[in-house]
């Protein structure tokens, strides 16, 4: 029986635009377990925040299509409600923007923004009982002064404490799974590792699941369970950490781990970058899409696109290489 608290079938998001339509998920395929802190990775413009988004549609609805199954709690969150959406935002699925800036609102307290969603999930629970859990939770995120901070407005505040207010602000509830959206993006690396080190506590203690989309290669190394990589739209490559890291199934996972250093290897390993560019989203492609950047393509990645092919040990590979019997 799956212990998953979030499967996702089939997912598909794409944008209208006058030229063309841009394909940003492709048919998307995972399953979110409880308790487990889940990565998603690859280069920029492959499609990890708009997966990421589309999930409880906090996309614009202008111009987005969405289809799939994205299952939470019995329910097809893509067929739900703005209403339905309202009640599962915060208080099931917490969500930690990407750009704590654009993601507060400005002209509201801190303490404001933080319990606004759980009084309205909570009415029976005074101001001044939620404002006490704020405190309390800022403190916990390593904020000082947070009985003052709470009064004061996001632009007053450095870009660390903004991050950490929106992680506050999406954990406020407790929810069942939290998406985190790139949340050490432009951050130091002190205030990186306080954040990293509570969202690592939070999954062990409540078994909070959380999805978590990075670039950062040593970020999935140090904190996450298993590793989704994506490229063009499409996930490429599923696999257990340790093992995506010590033994990369896809050209592209293997290329990417080739662009970062590494303790673990031989001091004069030379960083190799990949060239070229991701192919663009609006115009159709044939075969494989990471082909004219591989360096083992062969005639038939360009003919054909591969299934996410089952391997040992749990892993999964979008590549011809790894089946048996490719088709001639």
């Amino acid at each position: 029986m799956s212990n998953g608290v979030l499967t996702v079938a089939n997912l598909q998001v794409r944008f209208s635009g006058r030229s063309g339509d841009v394909r940003a998920v492709s048919g998307v395929d995972f399953e979110l377990k409880e308790g487990e802190i889940l990565g998603v990775v690859g280069e920029s413009g492959c499609g990890k925040s708009a997966m990421a988004k589309s999930l409880v549609q906090l996309l614009p609805s202008y111009g987005v299509h969405l289809d799939g199954e994205v299952l939470f709690d019995g329910k097809n969150l893509l067929k739900c409600s703005e209403k339905q959406l309202r009640a599962i935002r915060g208080k099931e699925i917490g969500f930690v923007f990407q750009d704590p800036m654009t993601s507060l609102n400005p002209t509201m307290k801190i303490g404001d923004q933080i319990i606004e969603g759980f009084l309205k999930q909570n009415p029976h629970t005074s101001r001044k009982e939620a404002l006490s859990h704020a405190i309390e939770l800022l403190n916990i995120l390593g904020i000082s002064g947070a009985s003052e901070r709470i009064f004061e407005y996001p632009h007053t505040l450095s870009g660390g404490m903004r991050q950490k207010i929106t992680l506050a602000l999406a954990l406020f509830c407790s929810p069942k799974i939290l998406i985190a959206d790139e949340p050490t993006t432009a951050l130091d690396p002190t205030v990186q590792a306080q954040i990293l080190s509570f969202i690592s506590s939070l999954q062990k203690s409540k078994k909070t699941s959380i999805l978590l989309i990075t670039h950062d290669l040593s970020v999935v190394a140090g904190f996450c369970d298993r590793v989704i990589v994506m490229y063009a739209g499409k996930i490429v490559e599923v696999a257990p950490v340790d093992e995506l890291f010590y033994n990369p199934k896809h050209p592209y996972t293997q290329r990417l781990l080739q662009t970062i250093p590494r303790i673990d290897l031989p001091k004069d390993r030379t960083l190799s970058p990949i060239e070229g560019n991701p192919p663009l989203l609006n115009s159709v492609i044939e075969g494989c899409s990471f082909r004219p950047r591989c360096l083992k393509a062969f005639a038939l990645c360009k003919e054909k696109l591969p299934a996410l092919h089952l391997l040992e040990g749990g892993c999964r590979s979008r590549c011809w290489l790894h089946h048996k019997e490719p088709p001639l």
